[in-house]
C-alpha cells in the first residue's frame, strides 16, 4: 500500500527523501529501500523514477544518481553544503 501512495506522490511534483520521510512518518533509509523496489516496478510498467542528483551549493559538483540520501560532505571542496537529491516519476 505505501509504494501505492509514494508512486502517487512522486507523479504530482519531485521530493527529497527527507519529504518523503516526514510524509509517511518514517525514517529516510526506509524511505530509500521503497524508492529502489518502486524503480524496479515502474520498469515493467514503462515508467521511470527521476533523480535530480545532490549537488554542492559551494562549488557546485554534482554527485551520482545512484545517491539517493545526502552525502556529508563534498568530495571537493569538503564542504557540507549540499543540496538533497530530488526524485520524481516521469511517464
Amino acid at each position: 500500500m505505501f509504494r501505492k501512495e509514494l508512486a502517487r506522490w512522486l507523479r504530482q511534483r519531485p521530493y527529497t527523501l527527507s519529504e518523503l520521510a516526514q510524509l509517511c512518518e518514517c525514517k529516510p533509509r526506509d524511505v530509500e529501500d521503497d524508492l529502489r523496489h518502486l524503480e524496479r516496478s515502474l520498469a515493467r510498467e514503462g515508467l521511470k523514477l527521476q533523480v535530480e542528483p545532490a549537488r554542492c551549493r559551494h562549488c557546485g559538483f554534482v554527485f551520482s544518481r545512484d545517491k539517493l540520501r545526502k552525502p556529508g560532505k563534498c568530495p571537493k571542496c569538503r564542504h557540507t553544503w549540499i543540496e538533497e537529491p530530488r526524485v520524481w516519476i516521469e511517464d
